[in-house]
C-alpha cells in the first residue's frame, strides 16, 4: 500500500499525505498505551460488574466478552484503518461505502460519543481526590477544579501528540503498577472459592452489560490518528494485537485479587472500592498509592480520547465535511480548533452524571458501530480487490460472521436503554441528519471555506484507493 518513507506516509496513489508535518510520528509502543487508554486506562471502572452479577460472572465477562466484542473490533480497526491510513478513520471507511452524507452521520455520532465520554474523566479525576480535599466534592470549588483540569489536559494535547503518546506509557506503567504489588501482598489471602460465588436470579443485566461494553469498546478510535503513526500498515496491527492483551490483564488479574482476597459485599463494589480492597490488603499507603493510579489514569484516558477526537474533525476538514478552519494545524502540528471544540464540549457536558453519560455514549456508539459493520462489509463485497496492508482471513463470508456477534450484542446493550437516553441520544442522531445538509448550504453559499486537500488518495468506489 505504500512506503513510510522518512516523516511521510505515502499512500496509494503515490503522494505526500498532507498530514504529514515536522512532528515526531507515533511509534509501537506508546500506541499500544494510546489504545490502551482509549479502551481502558486500568481497572477503575469495573467494580460495577461485581455488584451486578456477582465474582464469577464478572471474571467470566471480562474472558468472554473480548471475543465477543473487542477482537472483531480491533481486527476490523486493523483492516480498515491501514488500508486508508489518515485522520478521518472510521469516517473514511463510512464515507467510501455508504457516501459521503452517512460518513458525516458516523462523524458526528462517533465524536459526540467521544466527547460525552470524556466528560467523566475531570469528574471521575475529583472523585478519587475528594477524599483527601473534601472541598472538591461538590459547589464551586469542584467546578473551578473541573475546568483547571480540561484547561491543563487540553494544553497536553495541543503541545502534541507524541507527548501524550509517550505520557501515556508513564501513565499506564504508574496506573498498574500498585494492583502488581497488591496482587502479591493478596497471595497469602487468596480463597479461590471466592471466585465461583453466582447468582443468576439477582443479576442486574443492564449494568452488567453497560459497564462491560463501556470498558471493552472504543478500539477503533486510535483509527483517526492513523495519519500521524508511524509505517501505519505494520504499527497499527502490531500495536492492536499488544493493547488487546494488556487491557484484559488490566481488567482480570486486579478483579481476580479484589474478589478472592476479600469476603463479598457486592453492594460496596462501586466506583473506587478498589481503593478501600487496598487498605485492607496492604494499608492506608496502599490505598493512597491505589488513588493516585486512578487519578493518573483518569488523566491518560483525558488526553487519548481528546487526541482521537480532535484528530477526527481534521480528518473531516481535510474531506471536505466540515470547514476549512478544523484543518488547520498549530505550531506543535496539532488540530488546534478540533482540541478546542472537543474541550468546549467536555466542559459543557459535565454537569452529568456518571450512569448518564455512560448510558448516553453506549447508545450513540451503538449506532456508529453498525455503520462501520455495514461499510466493512460493503467494501469487501464491492471491492475485493482493493490493496488491503493487513485482511483478515476468510473472504466475505468469514467478514459477515465476524460481525454477527458483536452487531447481536449492540441489540442487546440498545435494548436495555432506558426511555430518557433513548430520546435524547436519538434527538442527538437527528440533529446530525440535518446539520449536514445545513453544511452543504453553507458552503454552496460560501459562507464558509471549505476544501478537499487534492493529496488525498480518491476513496469513492471509482476512485484508485478501491481498484
Amino acid at each position: 500500500m505504500g512506503d513510510f518513507n522518512g516523516a511521510e506516509y505515502i499512500g496509494i496513489n503515490e503522494v505526500p499525505s498532507p498530514r504529514a508535518n515536522n512532528a515526531r510520528k507515533v511509534s509501537v509502543v506508546p500506541l499500544v498505551f494510546l489504545i490502551f487508554y482509549e479502551v481502558s486506562g486500568g481497572p477503575f471502572g469495573v467494580e460495577d460488574t461485581v455488584q451486578a452479577a456477582g465474582p464469577l460472572l464478572a471474571l467470566l465477562g471480562f474472558l468472554i466478552f473480548p471475543f465477543i466484542w473487542s477482537i472483531p473490533e480491533a481486527l476490523i480497526t486493523a483492516e480498515m484503518g491501514t488500508m486508508f491510513p489518515e485522520n478521518g478513520g472510521y469516517v473514511v471507511w463510512v464515507s467510501s461505502a455508504l457516501g459521503p452524507y452517512w460518513g458525516f452521520q458516523q462523524g458526528w455520532m462517533k465524536w459526540l460519543s467521544g466527547v460525552i465520554d470524556n466528560a467523566l474523566y475531570p469528574v471521575m479525576f475529583l472523585d478519587y481526590l475528594k477524599s483527601a480535599i473534601p472541598a472538591l466534592g461538590g459547589g464551586l470549588p469542584r467546578t473551578i477544579a473541573v475546568l483547571a483540569l480540561t484547561v491543563v489536559l487540553t494544553f497536553m494535547n495541543y503541545r502534541g501528540l507524541t507527548i501524550v503518546g509517550w505520557a501515556a506509557v508513564s501513565l499506564g506503567i504508574l496506573s498498574i503498577l500498585p494492583f502488581v504489588v497488591m496482587g502479591l501482598i493478596s497471595i497469602p489471602k487468596l480463597r479461590p472459592e471466592r471466585w465461583l460465588v453466582a447468582d443468576v436470579r439477582s443479576v442486574d443485566w443492564n449494568l452488567y452489560l453497560n459497564t462491560l461494553f463501556w470498558n471493552l469498546n472504543y478500539w477503533d478510535s486510535i483509527s483517526t490518528l492513523a495519519g500521524e503513526v508511524h509505517n501505519p500498515k505494520k504499527t497499527l496491527p502490531k500495536a492492536l494485537f499488544y493493547a488487546v492483551i494488556l487491557v484484559v490483564l488490566s481488567y482480570f488479574f486486579p478483579l481476580l485479587i479484589g474478589t478472592g482476597a476479600v469476603p463479598l459485599q457486592r453492594d460496596l463494589w462501586t466506583d473506587g472500592y478498589f481503593s478501600d480492597i487496598a487498605k485492607m490488603l496492604g494499608g492506608v499507603w496502599l490505598r493512597v498509592w491505589i488513588q493516585g493510579a486512578a487519578a493518573m489514569s483518569n488523566m491518560g484516558m483525558f488526553v487519548a480520547e481528546m487526541s482521537s477526537d480532535s484528530f477526527q474533525l481534521l480528518g473531516m476538514a481535510e474531506r471536505g465535511m466540515l470547514p476549512e478552519f478544523f484543518a488547520k494545524r498549530s505550531r506543535y502540528g496539532t488540530p488546534l480548533f478540533g482540541i478546542l471544540f472537543s474541550a468546549s464540549g467536555v466542559v459543557l457536558l459535565s454537569w452529568l452524571s456518571f450512569q448518564e453519560i455512560v448510558a448516553a455514549e453506549n447508545f450513540l456508539y451503538c449506532f456508529g458501530m453498525i455503520l462501520e459493520f455495514i461499510a466493512f462489509v460493503w467494501l469487501r463485497i464491492k471491492c475485493p480487490n482493493a490493496q488491503r496492508p493487513f485482511k483478515i482471513p476468510g473472504g466475505t463470508v468469514g467478514a459477515i460472521l465476524l460481525c454477527i456477534p458483536p452487531a447481536i450484542l449492540i441489540c442487546v446493550v440498545l435494548a436495555f436503554s432506558s426511555i430518557k437516553v433513548m430520546v435524547v441520544s436519538l434527538i442527538a442522531v437527528a440533529i446530525g441528519l440535518v446539520m449536514q445538509p445545513c453544511l452543504k448550504f453553507i458552503e454552496k453559499k460560501r459562507w464558509l471555506k471549505f476544501s478537499v486537500s487534492s493529496d488525498l488518495p480518491d476513496i469513492t468506489t471509482h476512485g484508485s484507493l478501491l481498484h
